[in-house]
């Protein structure tokens, strides 16, 4: 016998509640979108990045034992990368860390599509940040 079946895993609902906290950890926060991976998405457009998202999850980090995990995941190229860094989904170590996923499982569609959906809202407020006018913005007339 296999034992008792593992109660199902409770996600956060609350996205951004999660990205507000990831963001209060200094090394999380200094993570932003650069200008090319900002263009990548913006021109592909948010569900193009999120299938990106579960593609690059489900080749990279969804194996119960990752190769090269810790190292699998480059610091920037896609606006993906950079948010598996800035969201702490950039390996099984971060990934139990900061989300309560362990490691030596694989990762479950219900793990994939919570990963994967944190991942496209770090974008999507990414996007937003830079198309809001901020002090230096065209808005802005110093001097009056």
């Amino acid at each position: 016998m296999d034992g008792p079946a593992a109660a199902p895993r409770a996600y956060p609902t609350d996205l951004e509640a999660v990205l507000d906290r990831l963001a209060r950890h200094r090394f999380r926060a200094r993570f932003h979108l650069r200008p090319p991976e900002r263009r990548i998405a913006q021109t592909r457009g948010l569900p193009v990045i999120r299938m990106h998202a579960l593609d690059l999850l489900t080749s990279r980090l969804a194996p119960a034992r990752p190769p090269n995990d810790g190292r699998q995941t480059p610091w920037g190229g896609h606006p993906v990368f950079r948010a598996q860094h800035a969201t702490g989904t950039c390996c099984r170590g971060c990934l139990e860390r900061l989300h309560g996923l362990p490691r030596g499982h694989r990762l479950t569609a219900a793990d994939l599509r919570f990963v994967t959906a944190l991942i496209t809202a770090w974008v999507a407020r990414e996007l937003r940040a830079a198309a809001a006018p901020g002090p230096a913005g065209p808005d802005h007339l110093p001097g009056l």
